[in-house]
């Protein structure tokens, strides 16, 4: 089987973590690949996703390399026979790899926080408010592509309706909910539509006002993705040139601490709807 062209964010981040589990036993490509029985050329195409790899074969692995983490093994396994093509993939190919990728990676989320500045979080946009941030796009994007991405970041929000549905908190600066994408009767339809979903037992929303000055990490928009089990989080960091996945240990805690600054700066949920209340009642 020819390796894959372009591996997901799921198939890299399997390999990755193989790879730190053997660089944590102090064992080479080769002496992994003998435990394989495979060409010790083969190990580097596993661990960058390019190659897959039995649940068998992960187990063996990680057994010989001493990992101890039971929970984080089966984990590995796990994704390792993942055989069904997830809704998202029909999109491969039409859309930019790393649109797809959030898709996947927030259906296997057992948890997802945001904390936003400048844009709704996509979680939470109504379908034209949607249209309306991708009609700003610059250069502007063709009809075809404007109405796929509509309809990935609409379906993406089937994590929030699911049986179980995944818990989602979200941070919003009051400077994201003034933005007025497609105008006043858009604007605040959006704004109510947020006030429905924060009236769930597993959706929170609170705000950040403009009062509360400068803060840490401001102009930053970021999701924290939580994994079944902790080493597999991942923080999804939005910027002007796309997005960037982000998993190493030092990347999780900065980010996990950045999250919990935000949070103590904003509102508390009854505030906070009172908040969005007011802003959609001045529109």
């Amino acid at each position: 089987m020819p390796p894959r062209s372009t591996p997901t964010a799921r198939q890299q981040r399997l390999g990755h973590e193989l790879r730190r589990l053997r660089e944590q036993s102090g064992m080479s490509a080769q002496q992994a690949a003998a435990l394989l029985g495979v060409d010790r050329t083969r190990i580097p195409h596993i661990e960058s996703g390019r190659f897959g790899i039995s649940a068998e074969r992960v187990r063996t692995l990680a057994f010989n390399y001493g990992c101890p983490d039971t929970a984080l093994i089966d984990l590995l396994a796990a994704m390792a026979q993942e055989r069904d093509r997830g809704w998202w993939e029909q999109h491969r190919g039409l859309l930019p790899p790393a649109l797809i990728d959030i898709a996947e990676l927030e259906f296997h989320a057992s948890e997802l926080c945001t904390a936003v500045t400048t844009h709704i979080p996509g979680l939470l946009q109504t379908e034209e408010h949607a249209r309306a941030v991708f009609d700003t796009a610059d250069p502007p994007l063709p009809g075809p592509d404007l109405e796929a991405r509509v309809e990935l970041r609409l379906r993406r929000q089937e994590v929030l309706d699911r049986d179980p549905p995944t818990p989602y908190g979200a941070v919003i600066h009051e400077a994201a909910l003034r933005m007025q994408f497609g105008g006043p009767k858009v604007a605040r339809a959006q704004l109510e539509y947020i006030l429905e979903r924060s009236e769930r037992d597993t959706v929170s929303v609170r705000v950040i006002p403009f009062t509360a000055g400068g803060f840490p990490g401001a102009g930053q928009s970021f999701t924290y993705v939580s994994a079944p089990v902790p080493q597999l989080d991942t923080v999804q960091l939005d910027s002007s040139h796309g997005s960037m996945l982000l998993d190493t240990d030092m990347q999780l805690r900065r980010y996990r601490g950045l999250l919990d600054r935000l949070s103590g700066l904003a509102l508390p949920l009854p505030a906070s709807r009172d908040f969005i209340r007011s802003i959609a009642q001045d529109l």
